[in-house]
């Protein structure tokens, strides 16, 4: 079959079922996104298709995670927290629908003025890509350090880089001696799942049931929906002022220009950064919404794209979180040596086929969230039981784990999983820190402690 009909089949797949994911609360990017890019890979999907698999993914969820964000007052993911103060003003002032309209146009503006931008920087830094390679072991170290530093875990992430360099290390030279060969997708996955399963080990212990119980269930109270345009397609730059808009293409454009920034980090500092300029709690709130959005789908896409296309190898937080798949799904895509995307896509391929995942996840998504969001919410919270959401992407998990390497992998990746989740959970030590770990913690067994 054409790779262009596949790319394109693909998107739509991944526009339909991320559409849906998006509507879930608290849907953690990495564990959902690590996953189902994998499967793709692994069932032999041209890496065009794979690339617009992915770009689909991203703003379908980035798009539709606005919903409950605004309407609920509960964070759609880690990327649109920096978002709930803005949007529960606007829920107080029983305005949250117009609050989403205003978050999901400036993410469809976002996202286009990003991928051509983020490209051409691409382009750019690939002269430097030989180095980047050459010298990953350390750059990784030292990115888990400065990633660490600023995590909430600070000295405790600093503290235990060598520490877990050790585990993965240990983990893997097990597993080489049972398999004969190492392993690296159960690694992380098993880092991409860490936090939820330690909230799910939590559950089964006696002590630590008390941190996660709930006494009475959440009650939300969803404000009607209006409907303010004609037709089944609306125009974002209509839904937008000219300041909101320009705001947004602004903050996209800069913000497509950065790699090695949290997008969360990034979402909030452009956000408030436009909104410190307006006057009005109302324009202020509208405003920030729409850029913050912007914002995050800018992010998320440069961040995919730069380091994927100019070196090869995950430099930035979404680079090792979830676009993980994109660079190392062995044996299809390793990083050691560089063979996923980088080497076997030209940078028009990347733009083609950005395109179609962007322009059809905005054909599906944005109409979908615009028209159907309340009733799409009301749908999630009578009737969508988030554990079992839970325990599908555990099964997904447990499913990639042992293609890779049977029990003993599964077993790796729940190891991995438990030792990550722990630390993340107790002591603030980051998702991309561990990934970061993972992949510098060859380099630093072999050459800081001589091993």
């Amino acid at each position: 079959m054409d790779v262009l009909l596949i790319s394109i089949g693909l998107a739509i797949v991944a526009g339909l079922i991320f559409t849906a994911i998006g509507l879930i609360s608290g849907s953690d990017e990495t564990a959902v996104l690590v996953p189902a890019t994998l499967i793709v890979v692994l069932l032999g999907a041209p890496p065009e298709a794979v690339f617009a698999f992915f770009m689909a993914a991203v703003l379908s969820k980035h798009l539709t995670h606005a919903i409950p964000t605004a309407l609920m007052g509960v964070p759609g993911d880690t990327t649109a927290t920096p978002m709930l103060d803005h949007a529960n003003f606007m829920r107080r002032i029983g305005l949250p629908h117009i609050a989403l309209r205003k978050m999901i146009s400036g993410g469809i503006i976002g996202a286009f003025i990003a991928l051509p931008v983020s490209l051409a920087f691409a382009v750019f830094l690939s002269q430097f890509g030989e180095f980047f390679q050459e010298n990953a072991g350390i750059i990784f170290t030292l990115a888990a350090v400065l990633i660490g530093y600023f995590s909430k875990g600070r000295w405790a992430s600093i503290i235990l880089i060598i520490p877990l360099a050790l585990v993965i290390q240990g983990l893997n030279m097990v597993s080489t001696t049972i398999l004969g060969t190492g392993l690296s997708i159960s690694f992380f996955l098993g880092i991409a799942i860490g936090p939820m399963l330690t909230d799910i080990l939590l559950a089964t212990s006696g002590s630590g049931r008390l941190m996660i119980q709930r006494q009475q269930p959440n009650e939300y109270k969803l404000a009607p929906e209006k409907k303010s345009w004609s037709g089944y397609f609306p125009n974002p730059f209509k839904v937008l002022t000219k300041k909101q808009t320009a705001s947004v293409g602004g903050t996209s454009f800069l913000s497509s220009l950065t790699f090695a920034l949290s997008p969360v980090g990034m979402t909030a500092l452009m956000g408030e950064l436009v909104g410190s300029r307006v006057k009005g709690q109302y324009k202020k709130s509208t405003t920030s919404l729409s850029t913050m959005n912007g914002v995050t789908e800018s992010t998320y896409i440069a961040e995919t794209i730069i380091p994927l296309v100019a070196f090869g190898i995950p430099l930035s937080p979404v680079a090792i979180g979830p676009a993980q798949a994109l660079f190392n799904a062995p044996p299809v895509f390793t990083t050691e040596p560089v063979h996923n995307l980088h080497t076997l896509m030209e940078p028009l391929d990347f733009l083609l086929y950005g395109l179609i995942g962007i322009i059809v996840a905005a054909v599906i998504a944005y109409p979908f969230s615009m028209n159907f969001a309340r009733k799409a919410t009301v749908l999630v919270l009578k009737h969508i039981n988030q554990e079992a959401i839970i325990a599908m992407f555990i099964g997904v998990v447990t499913l990639l784990a042992f293609y890779e390497g049977g029990l003993v992998s599964v077993t790796v990746t729940f190891a991995m999983a438990m030792v990550g989740g722990l630390l993340n959970r107790f002591l603030g030590v980051g998702i991309g820190v561990q990934f970061m770990i993972f992949y510098g913690s060859g380099w630093i067994v072999t050459t800081l402690l001589g091993m």
